[in-house]
């Protein structure tokens, strides 16, 4: 299938966000992304580009987060399967669209997850991703004031989309987010 270039999107996102925060949650995710897309037999970088322009509308329209993109890249003309998995990572809180393939189950369940992750590792005293291990999200996991703004419900609805357990989404989704350390500077 063809889709846009990797540069193509990175410039894309950059045009509607200027947060270096977002920026680097986007480039986690497409890592993240790019893992899993290897585990499944997926398309690597159509599956990491989805994971880099997922948020590409939050920092200026997060009242239209989903939609707001969707025009975006139809503008642009992006692929259908693409702009789906961007509404469906926003589903129940911004879309309708119910994650349905592989990558979009994994985007959905892995956007929410990445960047608790790296809150852990933000918290040891190394700020290193490789300082965490999957107990101690876990245990972070169970304290509602800690990382309060990501939303749990989302992940655990993802895991089982997936028909996993978080336990084991946490451990593959901190071993591609360890695998990526130095490119996200953790």
């Amino acid at each position: 299938m063809s889709y846009p270039s990797r540069q193509h999107a990175f410039d894309l996102l950059n045009r509607y966000t200027s947060k270096p925060g977002l920026i680097k949650h986007a480039i986690a995710v497409e890592e993240v992304m790019r893992y899993f897309a290897r585990q499944c037999q997926g398309d690597e970088e159509e599956w990491g580009i989805a994971g880099l322009i997922h948020d590409l509308d939050y920092e200026m329209f997060p009242d239209q987060h989903c939609l707001k993109a969707k025009e975006i890249l139809e503008a642009d003309g992006w692929p259908k399967n693409l702009i789906r998995a961007v509404l469906a990572h926003g589903w129940r809180l911004f879309t309708e669209v119910k994650p349905e393939s592989e990558m979009e189950k994994h985007l959905y369940a892995t956007d929410e997850l990445s960047g608790f992750i790296v809150a852990c590792a933000l918290v040891r005293p190394t700020k290193k991703l490789s300082d965490v291990d999957v107990e101690f999200v876990c245990k972070k996991w169970r304290i509602p004031s800690f990382a309060a703004g990501v939303k749990r419900d989302v992940v655990a609805r993802g895991a089982e989309l997936l028909n996993t357990s978080f336990e084991r989404l946490a451990n593959e989704t901190l071993k591609a987010l360890q695998a990526s350390a130095d490119k996200l500077g953790l």
